[in-house]
């Protein structure tokens, strides 16, 4: 599974480079000749056709603004409720408006803000941390902003039409089950495609930081942004398939009747619960952690000095990854779950503050030892610090079981999310603007407007949020869109609609500062505060090639320690210092120690992208308003325009295999099997698929300890022979591809589309015998035969897939695309297959052993 092709260039030539190397001239008229090749290979497009790029740095820019435009229109939601709650028995807002906007704003918070907010800007400056040209698949990065641009349009603009879902962002059956009209679907397939784009941003930071990193930079020296970037992409990768999981059961309760969560026949509305909250307690810490990435990037350069305990600032963050996913039933103390259970949970979300507290207490003692000079974006962290502090006290008060069910569904909670999520992602997220904005506009914001923004929102927020902890406290309940006069709330809700006005004045004084500072550039330095990494020594956004040549690094703190290493970079004396070939280029180097491996190819601007995200999204929007037909078009096409994309723009042999990089070292220009970029973004995918698979397997598993009637007595079952019939051909297509594989690297091409065809017919007999398997049973009068169903269902998809991809290789052996020596798509074909082959076996399994054994 791991190995590579052997016949594939290797590297040539000296590495480490010497001081001597380092220190060799470089003509002028020769860094003159290659800048302007650089100039012109990264060049972005002009006119109408801007639209069609792909590079970070203007994928990253739209991503952002798009993510903070959504923010924007969710805070009016919110200060609409707040004007409804400003006193009893307000009609400003009816109910059903009311409804509709609080389930918008916690949407639109959660899943249009929060975790694309931090892709999107990670997709803009990581690159530069990283000292690389872009990303490694750029084409992915554009993907995936459209499909979220298009999606979060589709969803937000429900509001227009009166049309928007209304059972809360959590979406609790059997109200959003039960919900007439179709806002439950918007919610569900909408929000289903915009994860599409979440995920696809995270297998694209994460290969980013394992794969392209700039020689030398050992994982033990990597920005701390990295580092964060590394676990929340991982984090991404295992919380939001349980959603999606839960959504594909959503979806089929409400399009086909399939109960699932309707306890009349056999369902249990408390598997979406932990479904959701598997993603929804991570998601916090999705959202947290990034944050920090910011204040660790901020703390040193303000201390002038390098952050203490990094070791035990990147324990720390990952620990708080893994802990997060053991405390999703701290959402759920008042379901009636055992009280072992309970204990279990509380002590783990007690337990997650160690962590948390370790990376607070390493930013105070970096600030304690060093020279502070205090800046604007440093105000914003230490504003973010005091919220988030007083959010996670109030988070350890409701991990103690009986208080929380004391204030469970109160105002108190309503006030703890927000001290959480303001402190832990706006102010920091705000910061890291006035940070990074001389990077992104070489201009800085201004300083005066900024304070005023600051304090304006600060105190706003404390005026708005802490008599929420009281009105909480005295009963009143979340979710209502009014109240008596004689509950005595009136005063506390007063406080805070005028505390989120000041609020709003102060978001509006932010905005003015950005509209004011756009088009207009400044002749700041390129490092304004005088930082000690990477990023500062771009030349951005004068030239869109990010790294004039990529440097040899040896230092966490390359700008302080490395003496003269921007002004060796400016004049190509580092790696890839020239475009001969016309084509846009980064390096991709070794996971652990960052070692040169190879020169990669990144695409350039394209509209395929664009007609794979409108297909793609009228795939899901069409069955919002039951129009399957439409939806199975859009399907193949969207289908169609990414193999397109694949087939043109990816892995293609090349012209010259081994090309001079620089420094007297040749690297080869093509990659397969681990070395590649490819493959790591498919294991990664594969491994969020596998979460998505396993949520299912939860599920039926669920039903059996939480239902005595599951199998109900004298149940149809999967019919075996089917069963067996489609594990073995799922088994035999697995062997047949790995095989192919083989033999294509022996020489034997006839063979290797043998093998493959073979496999194709298969995979599509496997799908049909895992649909005859249940064809029998009747999804929609019980939760069993329905649950096998979906087993099949996704099974049949994924089979779908990989017979695409079988025929995508027996066409590329066909034109010459896949050779002995240049296989990645056969390389990354059959590690699909591992994956498919495990999920066949384990469905089957499911399928046609389980039930026999619990009934």
């Amino acid at each position: 599974m791991t190995a590579s092709a052997p016949r594939a260039p290797r590297p040539e030539g000296p590495y480490p480079p010497t001081d001597e190397m380092l220190a060799r001239p470089v003509p002028s008229d020769l860094q003159e000749a290659q800048a302007d090749r650089l100039r012109a290979a990264w060049r972005t497009p002009q006119g109408w056709r801007y639209w069609s790029a792909v590079n970070n740095s203007e994928v990253g820019v739209w991503y952002t603004l798009t993510a903070f435009g959504f923010m924007l229109i969710a805070g009016l939601l919110a200060l609409a409720m707040r004007v409804q709650l400003a006193v009893p028995q307000n009609g400003v807002l009816d109910a059903d408006r009311f409804n509709q906007f609080f389930t918008m704003h916690g949407s639109a918070m959660m899943f249009l803000f929060a975790v694309p907010m931090f892709e999107a800007f990670s997709i803009l400056i990581l690159p530069a941390f990283l000292g690389a040209r872009d990303m490694p698949f750029p084409r992915l990065s554009a993907y995936g902003y459209w499909c979220f641009l298009i999606g979060g349009t589709f969803v937000m603009g429900s509001l227009l039409f009166d049309a928007a879902p209304k059972a809360g962002w959590f979406m609790y059956p059997p109200l959003a089950t039960r919900e007439l009209g179709i806002g439950s679907d918007i919610w569900l397939l909408g929000l289903s495609f915009i994860e599409i784009a979440s995920i696809a941003a995270a297998v694209e930071l994460i290969v980013g930081v394992l794969k392209c990193r700039p020689p030398g930079m050992r994982v033990n020296i990597m920005p701390l942004y990295a580092w964060y970037v590394l676990v929340v992409g991982g984090m991404i990768l295992f919380a939001f398939p349980p959603l999606i999981a839960g959504d594909f059961l959503f979806e089929l309760q409400r399009s086909f009747d399939w109960p699932f969560f309707d306890p009349e026949r056999g369902g249990d509305p408390l598997l979406w619960q932990h479904l959701f909250w598997i993603f929804g307690h991570p998601e916090v810490y999705i959202v947290f952690l990034p944050s920090i990435a910011i204040a660790a990037m901020i703390v040193p350069t303000v201390a002038r000095r390098p952050v203490v305990g990094y070791s035990w600032i990147v324990l720390s963050a990952v620990g708080t990854g893994f802990l997060s996913f053991g405390l999703w039933v701290h959402h759920m103390f008042t379901t009636g779950l055992p009280t072992i259970s309970l204990g279990f949970f509380s002590a783990a979300s007690e337990a997650v503050v160690i962590p948390t507290g370790i990376q607070l207490f390493a930013f105070v003692a970096t600030l304690m030892v060093g020279r502070v000079r205090m800046s604007l974006p440093m105000l914003w962290i230490a504003g973010a610090l005091a919220i988030f502090v007083a959010g996670g006290l109030t988070g350890v008060m409701l991990a103690i079981v009986p208080f929380n069910w004391q204030v469970h569904d109160t105002y108190f909670i309503v006030a703890h999310l927000h001290y959480t999520l303001f402190g832990g992602m706006v102010f920091p997220v705000i910061g890291g603007v006035y940070y990074f904005y001389p990077f992104i506009a070489k201009r800085l914001l201004s300083e005066r407007l900024g304070r005023i923004a600051f304090w304006l929102i600060f105190v706003g927020f404390n005026v708005t949020f802490f008599p929420m902890h009281i009105a909480g406290l005295e009963g009143m309940p979340r979710r209502v869109f009014t109240y008596p006069a004689a509950s005595g709330w009136g005063l506390w809700n007063m406080i805070s609609t005028l505390g989120a006005f000041v609020i709003a004045g102060g978001f509006a004084v932010f905005v003015y500062d950005l509209l004011r500072s756009m088009g207009r550039r400044g002749d700041i330095p390129r490092n304004p505060w005088q930082a000690g990494t990477l990023e500062w020594s771009h030349d951005i956004p004068e030239e869109a090639w990010g790294a004039r040549s990529i440097p040899y690094v040896t230092t966490r703190y390359p700008l302080w320690d490395q003496e003269g290493i921007v002004a060796r970079m400016d004049a190509g004396r580092y790696y890839l210092p020239d475009a001969e070939t016309g084509a846009r280029e980064t390096l991709v180097t070794s996971v652990i120690d960052a070692r040169p491996l190879h020169i990669q190819t990144v695409t350039g601007p394209t509209w395929i992208t664009h007609l794979a995200a409108i297909f793609t999204g009228g795939a899901f929007i069409f069955p919002t308003f039951h129009l399957y037909a439409p939806a199975v078009v859009c399907a193949v096409l969207a289908v169609a325009a990414i193999i397109w994309w694949l087939w043109t723009a990816t892995a293609r042999p090349p012209e010259i295999p081994v090309r001079d990089a620089g420094l007297d070292l040749r690297l080869p220009t093509y990659a397969s099997g681990v070395n590649a970029p490819g493959w790591w973004g498919m294991w990664i995918t594969m491994l969020g698929d596998a979460t998505a698979f396993a949520s299912l397997v939860f599920g039926f598993f669920f039903y059996w300890t939480a239902r005595p009637d599951f199998p109900p007595a004298g149940a149809e079952h999967a019919a075996p022979f089917w069963v067996a019939a489609a594990a073995l051909a799922f088994g035999l297509s697995w062997a047949a591809t790995l095989v192919a594989r083989q033999s294509n690297r022996a020489g034997s091409r006839g063979r290797a589309m043998a093998l493959l065809a073979a496999g194709f017919v298969l995979t599509v007999a496997g799908c049909g015998a895992a649909l005859l398997s249940v064809l029998a049973l009747d999804p929609a009068a019980h939760v069993y035969p329905a649950i096998l169903w979906a087993l099949a269902v996704w099974l049949c998809a994924h089979g779908g897939v990989g017979a695409i991809m079988q025929g995508y290789c027996i066409a590329g052996l066909v034109a010459g695309k896949l050779t002995p020596d240049y296989d990645a798509d056969l390389c990354n074909v059959t590690l699909y297959w591992h994956f498919l082959a495990l999920t066949a076996l384990t469905a089957c399994a499911v399928l046609g052993i389980a039930p026999r054994l619990l009934a």
